[in-house]
């Protein structure tokens, strides 16, 4: 029995395809995303924060835990998740997941 961690990243719209990209690489086996918009960070950088697009993408990613670092590692790198208005990454405890699994054959 797997444990499984929800890890959500909010980040730059255009790079939401690199994320997901890397964090299938890197041992996801699946992400779901939605676009969203953001303030707070745009107004506490001013000037500085041009270049930060309003739109957001965030990506929802169902991991088990022994990947949880390697995946968030993947996250951050493509997100550009630790750079000034770079966006949100977090790992949530998963008490519970239903998921339909075929059978083989």
């Amino acid at each position: 029995n797997k444990k499984l961690q929800l890890m959500t990243a909010v980040g730059q719209h255009h790079l939401g395809n690199a994320v997901i990209d890397a964090a299938l690489a890197a041992g996801a086996t699946g992400a779901t995303y939605f676009f969203a918009q953001g303030t707070g960070v745009r107004q506490t950088l001013g000037q500085a924060a041009a270049d930060i697009e309003v739109g957001k993408r965030v990506i929802n990613i169902l991991v088990a835990s022994a990947l949880t670092d390697k995946v968030l590692k993947a996250v951050i790198a493509a997100g550009e998740i630790d750079k000034p208005g770079g966006g949100v990454a977090y790992v949530q405890d998963v008490l519970q997941a239903v998921v339909f699994v075929p059978p083989k054959g």
